[in-house]
């Protein structure tokens, strides 16, 4: 090798500085890997007073360093802590001070949740899509009820806010518990039974169960995960007894709140919605008796301007009698002045005469009209009370037929109504198909059943 050959490749060799090297090799990774996803293990974690967090991403053959700055570890929803297993998006990148190969994390979440939160996407597509989100599907909360049950876990937070909200605002509320677990392998299953058995014993109480509350406090998306499984779905769709949702905190939203007839953010908030204040039934009853007192005065004023209009058609009885009495007066001084120029004109008829005004003496005609006047005052009264009467017994009669009219009266016989959906009324055989639901109103509550066979006409 010559001497001019050996300067010439070292004139052309390309000499790097480290922080040039360092700097180098940044921006090509972060050129080549903008956007990567990792899956592993965090060790080594640390959060200094910057809230930054810096920490290592490990798997069974390798390890990788991690940063995380704060602006994007604020929306992490769980505790990230040694030996949680995560995925990450991050960019790959070089920290040139030291050399080191590392990940800028954007987004962490556990490992797993992705999955979950995929099914959860999945079942809830499916669900809306068979229209049980839809608000024609949701039953009408109870008004005020006495009787509710809680499906929850007996020793979470959620029965105690629940039972404190209920003490509060209506404690003479009757409560049922159906005690089941709210996470882990058994909870769909137990939450599916305890709904189930709820709606079959709901009338055996002697205060009816008239809604249910299900839920439990705040938790990651896999503490939460039975209330996403579609059995728990069907099961509350299926319930005859209307289900308020509170599942975690407001920010939590799962399956059986899309389902349910009401959803709460959080147990409290379903207590709030399920009771009545005090106050508030105070204020109600204080609303009612005005009302009452109002109507009552309405209805006595009324009755009084009817009277007021009954007494000015009748005819005053004292006056009355002053006029027959002045007829009888005028009819017997025109009888004497007759008697007396009947004997001046006739001393022959005068015994005929005297007989003749005896058979019609003016004093007994005047006894008996007298009488008869009497008898008529006293059962003038009468007859008016009798009207009366006889108009109560008419408006009683009127109530009654429209009462033999009413629905309910008929429900009351023993009949019932028998519907598809709400807005169907099943009148034929033929309107219904085995495997269809049905709903058979009766005076006091439904019965929801299901077609095993029919026989048409």
């Amino acid at each position: 090798m010559n001497k001019n050959s050996l300067l010439d490749r070292l004139a052309e060799r390309e000499i790097f500085s480290v922080s040039q090297l360092n700097n180098r090799a940044k921006k090509m990774l972060e050129k080549h890997f903008s956007t990567v996803w990792v899956e592993g293990e965090i060790s080594n974690f640390s959060s200094p007073n910057s809230g930054h967090w810096y920490f290592t991403l490990k798997d069974n053959g390798a390890q990788i360093r991690c940063a995380m700055f704060k602006k994007n570890n604020q929306t992490v929803k769980f505790k990230a802590d040694q030996g949680v297993k995560v995925v990450a998006r991050a960019q790959l990148s070089l920290y040139e001070a030291r050399g080191d190969y590392q990940l800028i994390i954007e987004h962490l979440e556990q490992a797993g949740i992705g999955e979950l939160q995929k099914a959860f996407e999945a079942l809830k597509e499916k669900l809306q899509n068979e229209g049980l989100f839809s608000p024609e599907a949701k039953k009408n909360l109870p008004m005020n009820p006495a009787h509710i049950g809680i499906v929850t876990s007996p020793t979470g937070a959620a029965i105690k806010d629940i039972l404190a909200v209920l003490k509060r605002r209506q404690p003479n509320m009757r409560i049922t518990l159906y005690p089941v677990s709210v996470q882990g392998e058994k909870a769909t299953a137990e939450i599916v039974q305890a709904i189930r058995f709820a709606n079959r014993i709901a009338g055996r109480f002697q205060t009816p169960l008239q809604a249910l509350i299900i839920g439990r406090g705040g938790g990651s998306l896999e503490d939460l995960w039975c209330f996403n499984e579609e059995a728990v779905a069907r099961a509350i769709v299926e319930s005859a007894l209307p289900i308020i949702s509170a599942v975690g905190h407001e920010i939590d939203f799962t399956i059986s709140d899309f389902v349910a007839d009401q959803r709460a953010p959080t147990p409290s908030a379903a207590a709030e919605l399920i009771s009545t204040d005090q106050s508030e039934q105070l204020l109600q009853l204080t609303g009612y008796q005005q009302h009452l007192r109002k109507t009552i005065r309405l209805g006595v004023q009324s009755r009084q301007q009817q009277l007021n209009y009954l007494q000015k058609r009748l005819r005053d009885p004292r006056k009355q009698l002053q006029n027959y009495a002045q007829r009888i007066d005028d009819i017997e001084g025109q009888l004497i002045k007759a008697m007396r120029a009947k004997i001046s004109h006739s001393r022959n008829l005068s015994t005929l005469g005297h007989s003749r005004l005896l058979q019609f003496n003016p004093s007994i005609l005047l006894h008996q009209y007298r009488q008869r006047l009497h008898q008529l005052g006293e059962q003038l009264p009468k007859n008016i009370q009798l009207t009366i009467q006889q108009k109560h017994q008419q408006l009683s009669k009127q109530g009654e037929l429209l009462h033999s009219l009413s629905p309910l009266a008929v429900l009351g016989r023993g009949y019932s109504i028998t519907q598809k959906d709400k807005n169907n009324i099943v009148s034929n055989a033929n309107d219904v198909n085995c495997g269809d639901s049905i709903t058979t109103r009766l005076l006091h509550g439904e019965l929801t059943s299901t077609v095993t066979s029919i026989k048409k006409p």
